[in-house]
């Protein structure tokens, strides 16, 4: 079997993208179990690698993903885009939105082309992007765009050691996303991640359904959203043959599915799902988007200016979001 294909996009040019992606590339591991091929603008690369004191790492500019060696030097897919030679770290600019947009979008076509296999990004910057009249919010969004995805979100999983994330809702008010939940809502989400995770290979997985109030209503003390909308969707699930609880506190469902009690957990809302897996490896978390076309998994932590090109941004995020990329691919091929 065939070592898949990661496309790995540098990110927003002025943060630690343009350094972990390197960084993460040192670590043998990575081309061990995949090729990895660099999207972006190979002089900011070059830049960025020189100010960050990677000494003696070669950058070798590759017109097809077809021409990666996958050993030695830097495979890079050069990314025309304006302005680079003005590019400061940690200075935001719409030159550098304009470059996330067109590293992601390249991304996407070499997936959607068949020429990569998956597509691990580095971290881009909202306001960068706001700057540049960029319509889409964040990476999510211009994948389901530029991918031609429906009009259903695409599923977004946090992996971090054997704890599996599932959100119900993400870039909501928390307002916006408590009013979100209905019985008809959960359990649409429920199917779907019982769907997912059935691909990934997982048989009869066990799902844990975070709660939204604490001690999950508790009666009704709480709030009725527990007895309104989440057990009766759960309900309907495990009339239809799927694995998944009624709802449970937060402050243990994930500490749960950490003990290996659930192979995921539906968090209701960001910020939910968010700490558990934040604290337990804030460096070491990816993100994983499902049920597009390409599968593409991220870091899980943001441009970092304050520290971009300094040679001191952790790269273990990028690395781990890599090679879950591969993981997942490897499995799936293996699979059919």
């Amino acid at each position: 079997m065939n070592k898949p294909v990661i496309g790995i996009t540098l990110g927003d040019p002025s943060g630690i993208g343009p350094e972990i992606v390197p960084g993460a590339l040192a670590d043998g591991e990575v081309r061990k179990h995949c090729v990895p091929v660099v999207i972006g603008h190979a002089g900011l690369l070059k830049r960025c690698m020189a100010d960050a004191g990677f000494m003696g790492t070669e950058i070798a500019p590759i017109r097809s993903p077809k021409e990666a060696k996958g050993t030695g030097a830097i495979d890079v897919l050069h990314v025309e885009s304006q302005g680079m030679a003005d590019i400061r770290p940690g200075v935001l600019s719409a030159d550098a939105g304009i470059a996330s947009e067109l590293y992601v979008r390249k991304a996407c076509d070499l997936g959607l082309a068949g020429e990569i296999d998956a597509i691990a990004t580095a971290p881009i910057n909202k306001e960068a992007l706001r700057l540049a009249g960029i319509e889409h919010i964040g990476h999510t969004e211009m994948l389901a765009a530029f991918m031609g995805a429906d009009d259903r979100q695409p599923l977004t999983l946090f992996i971090t050691g054997n704890m599996r994330i599932f959100f119900l809702s993400r870039h909501l008010s928390l307002r916006d996303a408590i009013d979100y939940i209905d019985k008809a809502h959960v359990y649409d989400f429920i199917v779907r991640v019982h769907a997912t995770m059935t691909d990934l290979g997982y048989v009869s997985p066990r799902i844990g359904l975070a709660a939204l109030n604490p001690h999950a209503g508790d009666g009704g003390q709480f709030g009725d959203e527990e007895a309104k909308h989440l057990m009766p969707a759960a309900g309907m699930a495990r009339r239809d043959g799927i694995d998944v609880s009624d709802p449970i506190g937060a402050d243990s469902v994930f500490n749960m599915a950490l003990e290996g009690r659930f192979d995921c957990v539906i968090s209701l809302y960001h910020d939910q799902g968010h700490i558990a897996a934040k604290t337990r490896d804030f460096h070491g978390t990816v993100t994983a988007t499902l049920g597009l076309p390409t599968l593409r998994t991220s870091v899980d932590h943001g441009t970092a200016f304050d520290i971009a090109w300094k040679g001191v941004a952790n790269p273990t995020g990028m690395k781990m979001a890599i090679l879950a990329a591969a993981d997942m691919i490897s499995n799936k091929q293996a699979r059919s």
